[in-house]
């Protein structure tokens, strides 16, 4: 497989490329991470079974959306291939450090971009992936339907569908409706924003791995503070430029459930029993 990568970015790039060094990377995914250089170029390659090539054109199409429409600094993809076992995608390789961050500057970024609102609806004109989870993004002019129905409906199902019923889906869906904002403009979400998708290069703030489709700007903001809250700075920075609303320490727990989900429908585990705990909570 590796010679058809390397021809793939031979045609790519329109000069002869074969690596010289290829190192796997640590990675919390099914795809497996390599880094393959030679004197002149270097790359990030993502490997996965044939089934994910769809998966990767999708991530492809987000960090072209990214390099639109952002100021962040997001990989260019290179190409992407199959062989008839396995599917890549190549990505550029950024240089990342953790010397400089500064998170001042990517909370104005982040803020910049949601201040855009250039779509009316929520969704996306195809669905995606969160992780490996697909992602449907059927548009809605809603913003509560569409958080209800294609966001906590569709991993309450999931779990459903593998014995795990955590609550009944429509008395729940139905009951957080009323919970979200009704008049919120969408905003282009990475729609994984968490701190192990963001680095920095000499200062500037890059980001990996997105799941994009407009919705409520909260939504980035909310997952940021999940797992590993991102420091001050960042959210001082984003609070310059497009202030939190009154009343997002109540919708951020709604919007958190989302990621646990996905948590939960990937790995199991504790991340179950935070999904449940966070269910009771919002019930309560």
């Amino acid at each position: 497989m590796w010679n058809l990568v390397n021809q793939y970015i031979s045609d790519a790039i329109h000069e002869h490329f074969e690596f010289t060094r290829k190192t796997q990377l640590p990675c919390n995914a099914h795809a497996r991470l390599f880094k393959i250089e030679n004197d002149h170029h270097c790359y990030l390659v993502k490997v996965d079974h044939i089934q994910a090539l769809e998966r990767f054109e999708c991530e492809a199409r987000n960090h072209d959306t990214l390099i639109r429409d952002s100021d962040f600094l997001v990989a260019d993809t290179i190409t992407i291939g199959s062989s008839i076992e396995f599917c890549f995608l190549v990505l550029e390789w950024l240089e990342t450090s953790g010397e400089l961050e500064d998170w001042y500057t990517c909370g104005t970024t982040l803020a910049k971009l949601h201040a855009r609102h250039e779509q009316k609806m929520y969704g996306l004109e195809e669905d995606n992936y969160f992780f490996d989870l697909a992602q449907p993004n059927q548009w809605h002019k809603k913003w509560e339907v569409f958080f209800a129905e294609e966001r906590i409906a569709w991993q309450l199902q999931l779990l459903a569908e593998k014995g795990i019923k955590l609550v009944d889906i429509d008395q729940f869906v139905e009951r957080i409706k009323p919970m979200l904002p009704h008049q919120v403009a969408p905003s282009l979400l990475h729609g994984h924003f968490w701190r192990g998708n963001i680095a920095f290069s000499q200062g500037k703030p890059c980001l990996f791995c997105p799941s994009c489709y407009y919705g409520d700007r909260e939504i980035d903001l909310a997952s940021s503070e999940l797992f590993a809250p991102l420091p001050h700075a960042f959210y001082e920075g984003y609070d310059s430029v497009y202030p939190r609303m009154e009343g997002y320490e109540d919708r951020r727990r709604i919007y958190q459930l989302y990621p646990l989900l996905c948590h939960a429908n990937m790995f199991a585990g504790d991340y179950l029993k935070q999904a449940a705990n966070h269910i009771d909570d919002l019930c309560k």
